[in-house]
């Protein structure tokens, strides 16, 4: 309006038409620019549509040039064309305000700037210069100067303001997503002021410390939040306080808050800037989980009872608490005897089941405050009560053995169940854990020795026992390594021919120290320390060797054991032996026992199978100890049938046994197996099997102990290059000629 009004009085003085021109311009686009404006705002563009704002801006940019221009204009008209001081003075000093509310009010639009500057700027230094005066000269040059301050004053307008926009904009963008990651995260946040005032938390905070008993926290002290948790009670108090110790004096870290509702909360604590950060974690799963975690590393999964490492630090507890008494404390190791024949027979589940229940009468059975584990497998262990003496040992022991008398119920099966007991007592009680133990091992190996269903106490003489079998096992290896053991051989004889048809080999060990060692002795030990594949395949190639150096109608028979079946391969050590000393199969015989082929039932069924297709004969051991069982006859390959000594014995005055013998030996006939009746040690006894059995071999001390390599071979050329003995006494006389 200034313009319009002084441009309009300049006119009117001067009497000046392109003064009027010049009112009348500034009144056009004056009006002109007002309804462009409200024009603008009723368009209400979207601020992302870039072709509409470059449009408004060029609509601007075109009317404030316009305005620039006439403002040039005015001051080149009155500085050159209208010789009056006040037109002169009036349009230059208005241009230059105009000019610096462009810098303020146009600086967003920075082409608009440049526009208006140059449009104002140029034809009032153009007016200036043509005026003439040197002074006007220097003023003209200093507009120039004022154009580029201005626009550099506009442009740094514009880069502060737009700076401060950013900034505003991303301050926004990072408290809404501030607010988004606190809204969703999953555990509670809060964050406290300087003055321990609660001012920011997420809706799980209130949740958490609403279920702890405080109702409002909303711009709260934290101190007071507190206090209403502790009238609560739903948090110990120690819990409380060291919270509070840990916000006020600034200290990070954890808390663990327990609630009463079997809750728990863990709070970590954050201090950074005079601010302090809370994040509430329920981890009540998590605590729960390593519970069961926990649970599962000390209990037997099958039992529920103590493992062996939580039943070691029970034992290793309550023997502490021990250690001032007087009591004896007893340590008891329990083996179900036979289990593997039972898991075998009847399947896993149902040995599961039996372990179940075997873990459940033991804990009825025993004293109360027993300590009772599993130590794995079928072996349980217990520890005695802290108030038992000898005599409530013992007859803990008793009332045990006599509970497993009574069969279990198993799935509808009822199983009978014999334990061995070793027991270790110490009227110390603070003997080492291990030590008792150990004890108790070697007193269960002689429970085991001992038959079934019983208990042994440990005595000193069965730690010289353990250590005697441990230096036996030790030098066994060694002899079997250096080729240091022996073969004897005891011939099988023919019963009708009394020619000798086959020998059994069976090895001797000479020790340098200790002298003969029996085979009843390092054969277990053999087993026990893993050695007996060995020493199947040294006994396999020494007798292949010596039979080979025999008639040919005459063959060898090698034992071999469960632990043959697994432990190597059998069928590739007998066809290396019998390759090396070039010995057929059919006079290779393979003996095994009812117990090991029920030990490695499927193993043993595959293995033997295999052999007899090599053409190698296999015997059953020491028929009528173990579980006399027909299937086996009816299912594998054997083609001899032993019968254990202990039918032998009493035949020849005990009318029941020649009958058993009789019925045991026409079976096998029926069978079409080679019958063999060991043990034969009388004169009675052959002509007893002679006279009622289907026998057709016998073996025995009646005819040879066993001998030497060479003593064997002498007496097969003495016996088989002989006729027929006519009596027993020529067959005898032979047999001990030397």
């Amino acid at each position: 309006m200034a313009s319009v009004l002084m441009s309009g009085i300049g006119a009117y003085k001067t009497s000046s038409p392109a003064l009027c021109l010049v009112a009348v311009a500034f009144l056009v686009i004056g009006i002109a620019r007002y309804f462009d404006t409200r024009a603008f705002w009723s368009a209400q563009i979207d601020g992302t549509d870039p072709v509409a704002a470059e449009h408004w801006e060029n609509r601007a940019v075109w009317l404030g040039g316009s305005l620039g221009l006439v403002y040039g204009l005015w001051c080149l008209v009155s500085l050159v064309f209208v010789d009056d001081t006040l037109a002169a003075l009036s349009s230059v000093s208005i241009s230059i305000a105009a000019m610096v509310g462009i810098c303020a009010r146009n600086f967003g639009l920075d082409s608009l700037v440049s526009v208006q500057m140059v449009m104002v700027i140029i034809p009032m230094s153009l007016g200036l210069a043509l005026h003439g005066e040197s002074f006007y000269v220097v003023l003209s040059c200093l507009l120039l100067v004022m154009l580029f301050s201005f626009r550099k004053l506009a442009s740094d307008i514009r880069n502060i303001l737009l700076s401060a926009v950013h900034g505003r904009m991303e301050a926004t963008r990072l408290a809404a997503e501030l607010d988004i990651a606190i809204t969703t995260l999953e555990h509670g946040l809060c964050m406290l002021d300087e003055n321990g005032t609660l001012t920011v938390m997420n809706a799980h905070v209130a949740a958490t410390l609403k279920t702890l008993g405080v109702n409002y926290v909303a711009n709260r002290p934290f101190t007071a939040i507190l206090a209403d948790m502790s009238r609560a009670g739903q948090v110990p108090r120690t819990a409380i306080d060291r919270l509070n110790e840990m916000v006020n004096r600034r200290i990070s870290g954890k808390v663990l808050l327990s609630a009463k509702s079997g809750r728990y909360y863990e709070i970590t604590i954050s201090n950074k800037q005079d601010r302090c950060v809370l994040l509430f974690e329920d981890i009540s799963d998590r605590v729960a989980a390593e519970e069961r975690i926990s649970v599962m590393a000390r209990q037997d999964s099958l039992t529920n009872l103590p493992n062996r490492q939580h039943f070691s630090e029970l034992a290793v507890a309550e023997l502490a608490l021990r250690s001032t008494g007087l009591r004896p404390s007893a340590m008891m190791i329990f083996d179900i005897d036979e289990f593997k024949h039972i898991n075998d027979s009847y399947g896993h589940i149902i040995g599961d089941d039996l372990l179940r229940s075997v873990a459940q009468r033991l804990s009825t059975s025993l004293p109360s405050g027993t300590i009772l584990g599993r130590l794995g497998g079928d072996e349980f262990v217990a520890l005695s009560p802290h108030d038992s003496n000898l005599e409530d040992i013992t007859n803990a022991v008793a009332a045990t053995l006599a509970e497993f008398r009574h069969p279990f119920v198993v799935s509808g099966l009822h199983l009978t169940v014999q334990m061995s007991i070793g027991i270790a007592t110490s009227e110390n009680s603070a003997d080492e854990l291990t030590e008792l133990m150990t004890k108790a091992d070697l007193a269960l190996y002689a429970a085991k020795a001992a038959g079934r269903g019983c208990s042994r106490v440990f005595h000193v003489q069965m730690d010289r026992d353990y250590h005697y079998r441990q230096r036996l096992k030790a030098d066994l290896k060694t002899a079997i390594e250096t080729g240091t053991l022996s073969l004897a051989f005891q011939p099988q004889v023919d019963i009708t021919s009394r020619k000798i048809v086959s020998c059994e080999a069976l090895a001797r060990w000479e020790h340098p120290q200790l002298g003969n060692i029996a085979p009843s002795v390092f054969i277990p030990l053999a087993e026990e320390s893993g050695l007996i594949s060995e020493l199947t395949e040294w006994v396999m190639d020494q007798a292949a060797r010596e039979c080979a150096s025999w008639p040919a109608e005459i063959s060898v028979a090698v034992n071999v054991s469960a632990r043959d079946f697994r432990g190597t391969d059998l069928a590739k050590v007998i066809t290396c032996a019998l390759r090396t000393h070039n010995l057929p199969a059919h006079r290779l015989e393979i003996e095994v026992t009812e117990t090991a082929v029920i030990e490695e039932r499927d193993l043993a069924k595959t293995v033997l199978n295999e052999l007899a297709a090599m053409g190698i004969a296999i015997g059953l051991d020491d028929f009528g100890t173990g579980y006399s069982s027909l299937s086996y006859l009816h299912t594998l390959p054997f083609t001899k049938l032993k019968i254990d000594r202990a039918f032998i014995s009493d035949i020849a005055d005990n009318d029941r046994a020649r009958l058993l013998l009789a019925n045991v030996a026409r079976l096998g006939r029926d069978l079409n197996l080679t019958v063999v009746a060991e043990g034969v040690e009388t004169e009675a006894q052959l002509n007893t099997l002679t006279a009622i059995t289907s026998v057709q071999q016998v073996q025995g001390y009646f005819f040879s102990r066993p001998l030497p390599p060479r003593d064997i071979a002498e007496l097969i050329t003495r016996v088989n290059c002989a006729g027929k003995p006519r009596k027993t006494q020529q067959f005898d006389a032979m047999v001990n000629a030397r």
